[in-house]
């Protein structure tokens, strides 16, 4: 199966960088795409971001959900006109419960596969990470300059409400978890909505640079970015628009 000929078949493909299509055609590939838990259920618009994992894993390759229990905290500038409301830990913890459940009607979780499908909460390696250590290690490797090109980020900018700091850095955020799969579990494959894409290829660029540096020796290996014309994942959700059971 060509996933992405299936893909763009189904209307399902925005954006994607070049050479995707060719890893996918040489070896299972990891990726993954970001789940927003700001609600107890994931909603419409969430529907075909999983139908790519779905199709990910049913032509052999690794899917990995993302849900953003960390990214939940801060607020997606993306697609938005003012900043949203940020739940506690308490919510979160409750809404990423709920998720799961959901998300494993979907995919194969079955351990015995070796492209099964695994949940990470980008929390888990956050919770003990410091905000000089952050600034250091990652923000000095993306410019303002280039974080300010960014679609999502210019709206919100030339808007009446502006946009706070921590909005600001979300796609560094978001960023810092493509290169935490890439570096830990080997994710080569990023995708999203298409109003996400502006983020997706802020994780390529930091993988570029800093992996790059750190392996000296060698290219570090490439990654890959493809988004949807679907709304994205991170849409606010809520009660009255979830998904039968």
């Amino acid at each position: 199966m060509n996933l992405i000929e299936e893909l763009k078949w189904r209307g399902m493909i925005q954006d994607i960088m070049p050479g995707t299509e060719d890893q996918l055609a040489k070896e299972m590939t990891a990726g993954y795409i970001g789940f927003d838990p700001t609600s107890d259920s994931l909603h419409i618009g969430s529907l075909v971001p999983i139908l790519l994992l779905v199709h990910l894993q049913k032509a052999g390759h690794k899917p990995f959900a993302l849900v953003g229990g960390a990214t939940g905290m801060v607020g997606d500038p993306s697609g938005k006109s003012e900043e949203r409301n940020l739940l506690s830990e308490e919510v979160l913890n409750h809404n990423l419960a709920c998720v799961k459940r959901q998300l494993e009607k979907f995919l194969d979780f079955d351990p015995a596969l070796p492209n099964k499908a695994e949940m990470v909460n980008n929390y888990d390696w956050f919770k003990t990470m410091r905000f000089l250590d952050f600034i250091r290690d990652i923000g000095k490797h993306i410019t303002v300059n280039y974080m300010s090109s960014k679609d999502s980020v210019k709206r919100r900018l030339e808007g009446e409400n502006g946009m706070s700091f921590t909005e600001f850095t979300y796609q560094l955020v978001q960023g810092y978890d493509f290169y935490w799969l890439y570096t830990n579990k080997n994710c080569r494959l990023q995708m999203g909505g298409s109003d996400q894409w502006g983020n997706i290829t802020t994780g390529a660029e930091l993988i570029r640079r800093k992996a790059g540096r750190r392996l000296t020796r060698r290219p570090a290996p490439p990654v890959f970015c493809a988004s949807t014309r679907a709304a994205s994942s991170k849409h606010r959700c809520g009660p009255a628009n979830r998904p039968a059971e």
